[in-house]
């Protein structure tokens, strides 16, 4: 008889694991990998979203097909601000970039400017102006993505 699990993502920078506990919570199955990054447009380190995504499709596959697990939950948790948009077909539109990715001072410094300034939009949204680490100007990055507009 299958077993009744949780299974918990837990994507971090440098290691990816998949954790499955049993309803006493102790870790019954482990995986861990670790993904080379790869280049964004402007030549800096960013994930392998690619990567990333075929291990998670194939790890959840694998649960679901097993005779050994009942799985009742899955949780995913995912480092710094990690964002991608995607479209109604779940095209990645915009790549995972690196939170601590320099965000570009022009594009900060416009956007801020046409929407009232840095502390009015800190304030009104209870997010402090912390670049690449606030996941909403992400989409000011680039064109393929929805959200994006020209500032």
């Amino acid at each position: 008889m299958p077993i009744p699990v949780i299974a918990v993502f837990d994507i971090g920078k440098t290691n990816k694991k998949l954790c499955v506990f049993n309803e006493d919570y102790e870790i019954i199955f482990e995986n861990a990998v670790q993904f080379d990054e790869i280049k964004d447009e402007d030549g800096e380190a960013c994930e392998d979203i690619e990567k990333l995504s075929n291990w998670v499709t194939q790890a959840v596959t694998e649960l679901f097909q097993s005779e050994k697990f009942n799985v009742r939950a899955i949780n995913i948790s995912a480092y710094g601000a990690s964002l991608v948009y995607i479209d109604e077909e779940g095209k990645v539109l915009t790549p995972l970039y690196n939170y601590l990715k320099k965000y570009p001072a022009k594009l900060k410094s416009n956007f801020y400017s046409q929407h009232g300034g840095e502390e009015k939009i800190c304030l009104e949204t209870a997010s402090p102006s912390l670049g690449s680490l606030n996941s909403g100007l992400h989409s000011l990055r680039d064109p393929l993505c929805p959200l994006w507009f020209q500032v």
